[in-house]
């Protein structure tokens, strides 16, 4: 049985040759490949660490379980999607939401846990008939629709808890890791979520040094005097040690809220698909299904033993595209690397010592991209909001999820913010689709001719 774990030494194993590429199934020296695993590693630091202090989840599993993750991955897909699992950001606002209903983390990792077993149901669907029954269920405006509004209801999370704590800091980590973002270039672009938390947490220890205490709102919620940045745990964790595990709680309250995010991390495996095989000039198509179902499958292993779910990383397609190395054989040395990182609780404190303030810089610039990761959905797909048939149902459903509208059905059962607003986007677009006229379903134009500005020298632009 072929499980992608062996590959032919690329070249001499040094560098690829001018415009060569390293293939999955090919390989550099294994201490060059070693430090490549090493750099997809740090290249997922950031959103994989912060996305599990976010969720209240153990950082130490987080990183242990995106290892496991990304094994299961490779060897679910023969080795040819080279890819990296790490924590997903698309259910910090879940989890929050749970949380502030008075959920525990076993009420999270349980509803998450539904979201995997979802998400590998649907994986198996796509195998047995294709992608095409994604977009029919999930057209790019219900999709893009929905990653908005889970990206944007996290906006009172970083306005309520984070922000309040240490607004000085905040403001300049949101500065510091905007220019990052913006100006630096190649493998430094792509770490430059990491890099401002490296920076926040530096700022953090030179105030405390400077200032003292700060008073502002701890990260109990009360209004205290406390140090920026708490090392208190870090000096008291092992070296070595197993991560914190638990077992996860099924509420269906909890779930209702987590299931929508099943169509972000269906969006998100088959941009990563489409892109890794753009990259390595395969046709990685008949792989969708596969790679769904083992993004499922990986969450709900982790989620299992109280760990987050697991995603595919954009980040780490820019560390390929930057090296031009897409073999899977780093990846591998990337998964061992993370389980390694998981036995030192020591690190694991490190980073649950991050300052409120700090994640509220990063936060205000990650949360805000994931909601507008649904508008490059629209883009993509060239949307057009004029019309009503699209407009109508995006339109109601984000301010539904980001508002945190509710509905009330009895004293203990509820629908409201993300839930309710992704069921009003799905099924207020199938049902108005159903009643309406042919010509909106061609995607005619809401505006009439010459109330459109930008519509100006695009001839029957509404109808591509």
């Amino acid at each position: 049985m072929n499980l992608g774990v062996r590959w032919t030494l690329h070249g001499d194993g040094r560098t690829p040759a001018p415009g060569a590429v390293v293939r999955p199934d090919e390989r550099l020296s294994w201490p060059r490949t070693a430090g490549l695993g090493a750099q997809h590693v740090v290249a997922m630091f950031g959103a994989s660490f912060v996305a599990p202090v976010l969720m209240g989840l153990d950082p130490n599993l987080a990183i242990m379980m995106s290892g496991v993750a990304t094994a299961i991955f490779l060897l679910a897909t023969r080795g040819t999607v080279p890819s990296y699992l790490g924590c997903s950001l698309s259910f910090v606002g879940v989890a929050a939401a749970i949380r502030a209903s008075g959920g525990t983390s076993a009420t999270v990792t349980g509803a998450v846990l539904v979201v995997g077993a979802v998400l590998f149901l649907a994986g198996l669907a796509v195998r047995r008939f294709g992608a095409r029954i994604i977009h029919a269920a999930m057209p790019p405006v219900v999709t893009g629709a929905v990653v908005m509004l889970i990206g944007f209801n996290l906006a009172p999370v970083t306005a309520a808890t984070y922000w309040p704590q240490d607004q000085w800091t905040a403001l300049l980590v949101m500065l510091f890791t905007g220019l990052a973002v913006v100006c630096l270039r190649g493998f430094w672009s792509r770490i430059a979520i990491f890099l401002g938390l490296v920076f926040g947490y530096a700022l953090s220890w030179i105030l405390d040094l400077t200032f003292g205490r700060i008073h502002s709102v701890s990260p109990s919620g009360q209004v205290t005097d406390h140090w920026r940045l708490d090392l208190s745990g870090v000096s008291q964790a092992d070296w070595i040690g197993l991560p914190s595990f638990h077992g996860p709680s099924f509420e269906w309250s909890a779930i209702l809220v987590a299931l929508p995010v099943v169509i972000a991390l269906i969006a998100e495996n088959a941009g990563h698909v489409k892109a890794v095989g753009e990259m390595t000039g395969n046709d990685l198509d008949d792989k969708l299904g596969t790679a769904i179902a083992a993004d499922g499958a990986a969450s709900m292993l982790s989620t299992a033993v109280g760990g987050p779910p697991n995603t595919t990383y954009s980040e780490n397609i820019g560390v390929m595209a930057a090296t031009r190395v897409y073999s899977t054989a780093a990846y591998w040395a990337a998964a061992g690397f993370a389980l390694l990182f998981g036995l030192c609780p020591k690190f694991g404190a490190v980073v649950a010592a991050i300052p409120g303030g700090v994640l509220g810089g990063i936060t205000v610039i990650l949360y805000g991209m994931i909601g507008l990761l649904g508008a490059q959905i629209w883009i993509n797909a060239k949307v057009d909001l004029r019309n009503p048939l699209n407009l109508v149902p995006a339109a109601a459903g984000i301010i539904i999820g980001v508002g945190g509208v509710k509905l009330t059905f009895t004293d203990t059962f509820e629908l409201g913010g993300i839930a309710l607003g992704t069921i009003v986007v799905i099924t207020g677009y199938h049902v108005l689709r159903a009643f309406a006229p042919a010509h909106l379903k061609e995607q005619e134009p809401l505006l009439d001719s010459g109330t459109s500005s930008y519509e100006s020298g695009a001839d029957g632009g509404a109808k591509g």
